[in-house]
């Protein structure tokens, strides 16, 4: 399923139904909550109860949802979808917060491209990681 406008993401995750990130594509959804942000991966699985206070979505990338095929691949989908938390949670253990947006920015330019984590807003990667947007516009500045 793709999806042309984010509201019609959030109308899809507040249904309460189980979906997944295409795992066939280089995609991903950053899932903004009410203090937080979640990237959730190709594979990963979204909506269910997990999501249903996401505020705001930001699809990356070449976006598509599908749904589960079978109960193992929901399981399946459950462990990429904590994969992804694991590896957000590897990026904010850094103490200095220039440093956390200097690497997350990294790491999304090297799975996306630069085209595309430029077009995500600052305050979407910064909650990523805890960071100021100004933070983020600083280490984007200091990338070039």
């Amino acid at each position: 399923m793709d999806y042309p406008h984010s509201s019609d993401i959030i109308a899809e995750l507040s249904s309460g139904k189980l979906l997944l990130v295409d795992s066939r594509r280089r995609n991903g959804l950053i899932l903004i909550k009410r203090f937080h942000a979640e990237f959730a991966g190709p594979g990963a699985a979204v909506g269910g109860a997990f999501d249903v206070d996401s505020q705001q979505v930001i699809p990356v990338g070449d976006f598509c949802l599908v749904y589960p095929e079978s109960p193992e691949a929901r399981q399946k989908a459950f462990g990429i979808r904590r994969h992804w938390v694991r590896l957000t949670e590897q990026l904010t253990a850094k103490p200095e917060a220039l440093e956390r947006a200097q690497m997350l920015l990294t790491q999304f330019e090297q799975y996306f491209d630069i085209q595309t984590v430029a077009q995500i807003p600052d305050r979407a990667l910064a909650l990523l990681i805890g960071v100021f947007p100004q933070t983020i516009r600083q280490a984007r500045q200091s990338d070039r």
